[in-house]
């Protein structure tokens, strides 16, 4: 085997801000998430707003495109909404969802949120397999169906949605993209964007050897209560720390985690949109 040195990606523009509502909170544990969690009760690790405030300062010379909540799950934020607003006032937001919590009256408070402003809502939400018993073991149970559900009504308030699948059964991509959009269809589900992201793979140097054209770590940062991280993948790693704030942090990163492999290994951003 041939010694390679993992590439250092620099940050181009900072076009996409993630905020990390909550490390550890979630009230679903899929076998499929990149977060490891803990066997004990979870912290109240929720992300201050004053902290949000001052980043959003921080970058206002910035060209943000879109806000990202995201995190185990966004939504169990106590100050949720009023994060969403204060966002929306900066560009569009994407809530990244597990869909647990998308039912008609939440929905129908975003489109209500929505219309009080010129930027959009963004709704991602994932699966695993387009067969939902597959999916549900590695999601949880009921979940392909409140993702359907949840997509179908968002569909009727005209929302843009996310369907994210993790090939984690390394299936073709064709395979994938062909049932899911047969699923859609018979759904009557058109407003959606379909991105197929791979497996996340084991560590190898070979996964270095040739540099990604396009990371979310080129075009973005992530916010989260203990300081400024490359991207959402390493918001617990110290390899992807940049920094205390967004007053002074780093534009370059060494791509040296397993995380890094995953992401050169697609072609286009994993978290981001778009």
């Amino acid at each position: 085997m041939s010694i390679c040195t993992a590439p250092c990606y620099k940050l181009k523009e900072l076009n996409n801000l993630f905020i990390e509502m909550t490390a550890k909170n979630c009230n679903q544990k899929c076998q499929s998430c990149y977060i490891k969690f803990s066997s004990g009760k979870p912290s109240k690790d929720f992300i201050s707003i004053d902290k949000i405030k001052e980043a959003l300062n921080d970058t206002k010379n910035e060209n943000l495109q879109c806000i990202y909540l995201n995190g185990a799950e966004p939504m169990t934020h106590p100050d949720f909404n009023s994060i969403l607003r204060l966002c929306l006032k900066r560009c569009n937001v994407c809530i990244c969802t597990n869909g647990y919590f998308l039912n008609e009256k939440k929905i129908r408070f975003l489109n209500k949120v929505e219309s009080e402003g010129q930027n959009q809502i963004f709704i991602r939400l994932s699966l695993t397999h387009f067969d939902e018993k597959e999916n549900d073991k590695m999601k949880y149970r009921g979940n392909f169906r409140q993702t359907i559900f949840a997509l179908k009504t968002l569909e009727r308030y005209n929302f843009y949605s996310v369907l994210s699948v993790q090939n984690c059964f390394k299936l073709s991509e064709n395979c994938i993209a062909d049932n899911f959009k047969r699923i859609l269809e018979e759904n009557e589900i058109k407003n959606v964007d379909l991105q197929i992201a791979s497996s996340h793979p084991d560590f190898s140097d070979e996964n270095f050897v040739k540099s990604s054209s396009k990371t979310d770590c080129m075009f973005g940062r992530v916010l989260t209560e203990t300081g400024v991280y490359a991207c959402p993948f390493l918001s617990s790693d110290y390899r992807g720390r940049v920094g205390s704030s967004f007053q002074n942090f780093s534009k370059n990163i060494i791509a040296e985690t397993d995380f890094c492999a995953t992401c050169s290994k697609n072609e286009n951003m994993i978290f981001a949109i778009g």
